[in-house]
Formats: structure tokens, sequence, C-alpha cells
């Protein structure tokens, strides 16, 4: 089976078998972490890139009266920045949200893996699309009402994980807290929950634990203003521009 890296990157374009094999040795060892764990705080000098092979994880900074915000979302076949390494400290912390599975790489495999041409396209595509992704988020809490910032977020998430196989239709496993989704979308938790309640009495979606639907992935798109082109996801995967 296709490991969710090689399955990411391929989105931008095909992979030889020699360098999915090279992806395929990277993924391993891999190793369990629990959740809420920091991965590397704000000020740690970095040296290995992480990669999330199962469940979320985030990038998040605090502020001095203790407001958490937090600024991203990592989920399977996301690395937690590429290019990492090249910096003296850490500016902002990265830590999991669920039980997640994580493997460290070193520097040297990172830079070994940069001198193949499809790879080094591969990952250059990923880290643009992650700055893309930012953008978008900025957009959310800076421009877009409070309803329809948690919409948009649930759109984004399904074509992200559906990216990577781990969706079953228009359902995936949503293992995050209303307080972290508040942290996200520049809420009150509680303000999230009646969010949550209006697009559940709307027919749009259905949460049971950490087992979200997406009822009717149309209207919820037209109801946030959901439009994919930020992702630059292609066929590769199965999605087509239509089911965008």
């Amino acid at each position: 089976m296709m490991n969710v890296l090689t399955r990411k990157l391929e989105a931008f374009g095909p992979l030889s078998d020699a360098d999915r094999l090279l992806l395929d040795e990277v993924t391993r060892p891999a190793r369990a972490v629990g959740p809420r764990v920091d991965l590397i705080r704000e000020g740690e000098a970095p040296s290995d890139v992480n990669l999330i092979l199962e469940g979320f994880a985030c990038r998040y900074k605090m502020i001095p009266e203790g407001t958490r915000q937090i600024m991203a979302y990592l989920v399977p076949g996301d690395f937690c920045d590429l290019h990492v390494f090249v910096l003296k400290a850490m500016d902002h912390t990265i830590a999991t949200l669920s039980p997640c599975t994580v493997v460290k790489i070193p520097r040297a495999q990172i830079l070994a893996l940069m001198e193949r041409p499809a790879i080094a396209r591969a990952f250059w595509w990923a880290a643009l699309v992650d700055e893309a992704t930012l953008r978008e988020w900025l957009v959310n809490i800076g421009a877009r009402k409070a309803e329809h910032r948690v919409a948009h977020l649930l759109c984004e998430l399904l074509l992200r994980l559906e990216a990577v196989g781990l969706t079953n239709g228009d359902t995936y496993e949503l293992p995050i807290t209303q307080a972290e989704l508040a942290d996200t979308v520049g809420l009150t938790s509680v303000h999230v929950n009646r969010l949550l309640q209006r697009l559940r009495r709307d027919g749009l979606i259905t949460l049971k634990g950490k087992h979200l639907a997406i009822l009717d992935v149309a209207r919820l798109k037209a109801f946030s203003g959901f439009n994919p082109n930020y992702l630059h996801l292609t066929e590769q995967n199965g999605l087509s521009e239509q089911s965008l």
C-alpha cells in the first residue's frame, strides 16, 4: 500500500519506483506520540524534520496572557516545516492534537532526497501549498464571518484527507476538541459549539464523537464560500476539477 507521504506528493506529479522506495525508507522507523505533546517548542533549535503519518498535529503560538492561536493543522503526509532545520531557533511550537505516529527525518536525509528532481519538485509544491493554506487561514480569521469559518475549515480538511486516502465518501475522523477549533478560528468554545449546532440543524453535517460526516458538500462549500484553488490538488489522487 502506498504510504501517505508518497500519496500526497504524487498529487503534484508521478514519481518513479525508485523515488517511491526512497520515500518508503524515510517513513521508518516511526514512533507513537500521545495527544497534546509538544514535538518541538518555540525557542528550541531544530535539527530534524517531523513527518506526521497518523493523527492530527498543529502549529501554534502563545501570547503572554495565555491565549493560544493555532496556525496550521498537520494531517497524515504533512511535514512539520520541511526546511525547518535552517533556523537557529523555532518561532512557534509544533504539537500533537491527537495520538500520532511521527517520523523524525534527519537533515542529511532531507537534503539527499532533494537531489532527486521529481521529489525536490514535489517538496517545493508541498511547501508552497503550506504557504497558500496559511494565507487562506488568515483570510478565514480576518475577513470571513464567524459562521463561515468553521464550515470553511471542514471543507478544507475533507479535501486534504481525501488526497491521502483518509476519507470514506464525505466522512472523516476529526480528532480535535471544540476548544482546539476555537483556538484555530479565533472564537470561543461556546461560539464554536453554537456554530456546529447550526450546521447540524441545517442538515449540513453530523458529528458523533470524532466522526464527522458532511451531508451536503456542495451546500457547505457554497455556505462558506469555499474555493479549493489554494490547495492546488490535481487528478493524481482521483480528485477531479469537477469534484473539487
